[in-house]
């Protein structure tokens, strides 16, 4: 009897690092289920071990792998983007293993769920076909409202059921795109796509691009997409709101890439200049709202669209060199986000005893460098690295795409973002000028800093100043890592 598969064909080796993750989720459910006193200690480093051996299948590719139905396609985006991914997220692990022990972080469904968030963002970056991308979009979007909402506050549960509602509406979103492109093409494969659009009806497809920069917008959080994220970000934990500000953005910018950077060859001027206005926009507005904010994390909150507005500059110019800087940027402004929400994640107690509604608060940090002078000085270095001082982090990412942007013509991008990399520096250096120049608060002492502490967040800290200060010599490494794969 004929076998109605071909295992050959199938090539489940394509979708590897997808199995390996969901089998350690579901094992650690199952375990869960046997014992239900394990520590979270233990369920971390099963955790992380199941991310390492999920890199460990992605570096026994070679070349560019096809599977499951032709619908998985592992590239060189594919495979840059899902190193970042698993990368930051082993980092981010260890800061569950904090001093003070919250809710989440101790129950084995938050790793569990984690853990199926990421194999979300692997299948989204991993395809070119739009279903297989919406199914990742919506694992990953699931999993993370989930995880949101385990912090178990209740403005935890607002800020998760506020992006779940936001998520909802960009499926939509979403899944009117793919019908529009399915009717113009007769295909869900974004080459297919692409190749039929440009004998299609323009307004078929322009449409099609307005649901998907929507779409895409809100994952994003670009401007006008952006009214959750701050709100999100403040009732988040600190470790979820670093992730959010880092990891499903370069899954995001993925997407974004493969899809409308093939579709400027259907010669519909209307979707480059689209995103040309948006990034122009989230850049700047983005910049202008971090000026009033009272809070740290709301201020890193509008900061992260920012840089998410740069980066879409490298879409819009959509050549090789972009893309490049696309991957550089990311990497150089992740380290230094890292560390600056570690930082806070550091000084973050239950008790909120620094404001009614605020757990940053700037004034929490006036005078830090007298009970932390560590903590405060790397802090200094993160804020320093977000603004893009040289010759730290994110200074080398914008160096590369404003180069990038000049040499393909782009010259009024690149002047809108160096007037707004000169607009951030205030309201980064404002967290240095309270820490270094001002009195602390009257109730302020060193043992209320440091409740949350411990040795993996210190680490965590330490390990992203590294990075950020060795980010001179790292530049020329991870351009021509990526130069070899894109």
């Amino acid at each position: 009897m004929k076998n109605l598969i071909d295992f050959g064909i199938l090539n489940l080796s394509s979708i590897a690092p997808m199995m390996v993750l969901s089998l350690f989720a579901v094992f650690i459910l199952v375990l869960n289920f046997i014992n239900k006193n394990i520590s979270r200690t233990f369920w971390t480093m099963l955790a992380i071990l199941g991310l390492a051996i999920n890199i460990f299948f992605l570096f026994g590719y070679s070349g560019i792998v096809r599977g499951f139905f032709d619908l998985v396609l592992i590239d060189g985006f594919a495979f840059i983007s899902m190193i970042i991914i698993l990368l930051f997220s082993i980092l981010f692990l260890p800061l569950t293993l904090s001093k003070e022990n919250f809710h989440d972080c101790s129950l084995a469904e938050f790793y569990a769920l984690y853990l199926f968030m990421i194999v979300g963002y692997e299948f989204m970056v991993s395809s070119q076909n739009l279903i297989v991308i919406l199914v990742g979009l919506e694992t990953s979007s699931l999993a993370l409202y989930a995880l949101i909402a385990l912090h178990n506050r209740t403005r935890a549960i607002e800020a998760a059921i506020k992006y779940f509602t936001m998520g909802a509406l960009s499926t939509g979103f979403f899944c009117f795109a793919i019908v529009i492109f399915y009717l113009s093409s007769a295909s869900l494969d974004i080459s297919a796509i692409s190749y039929s659009a440009k004998n299609t009806d323009p307004i078929l497809i322009a449409a099609a691009c307005i649901f998907l920069i929507c779409s895409i917008g809100f994952k994003l959080s670009l401007i006008p997409f952006h009214t959750w994220i701050p709100d999100v970000y403040e009732g988040s934990s600190e470790v979820m709101a670093g992730y959010i500000s880092i990891v499903p953005k370069i899954a995001g910018f993925i997407v974004a890439m493969r899809v409308f950077e093939s579709l400027y060859d259907s010669n519909i001027a209307f979707i480059q200049i689209s995103l040309y206005i948006i990034a122009v926009l989230t850049m700047t507005l983005a910049n202008i709202m971090a000026l009033i904010q009272n809070d740290v994390k709301r201020m890193l909150a509008f900061s992260s669209i920012s840089h998410a507005g740069f980066v879409l500059c490298a879409v819009v110019i959509g050549t090789k060199s972009a893309n490049i800087g696309l991957f550089l940027y990311w990497l150089m402004f992740s380290f230094a986000n890292l560390g600056a929400f570690s930082v806070l994640w550091f000084t973050r107690n239950k008790q909120n005893i620094w404001h009614e509604r605020f757990d940053h608060p700037f004034e929490k940090f006036n005078g830090l460098v007298k009970f932390l002078p560590y903590t405060s000085f790397l802090m200094a270095l993160f804020m320093i690295s977000l603004a893009g001082i040289p010759p730290f982090s994110v200074f080398w990412g914008k160096m590369y795409l404003m180069g990038s942007a000049i040499s393909s013509g782009f010259i009024f991008m690149a002047v809108i973002m160096a007037i707004n990399s000169a607009i951030a520096v205030y309201y980064y250096l404002r967290i240095i000028v309270c820490m270094f120049l001002k009195e602390p608060l009257e109730n302020a002492e060193a043992t209320l800093y440091k409740q949350n502490s411990s040795n993996a967040i210190k680490f965590i800290i330490t390990f992203s100043a590294i990075l950020c200060i060795l980010a001179p010599f790292m530049v020329k490494f991870w351009t021509d890592f990526v130069l070899k794969f894109i």
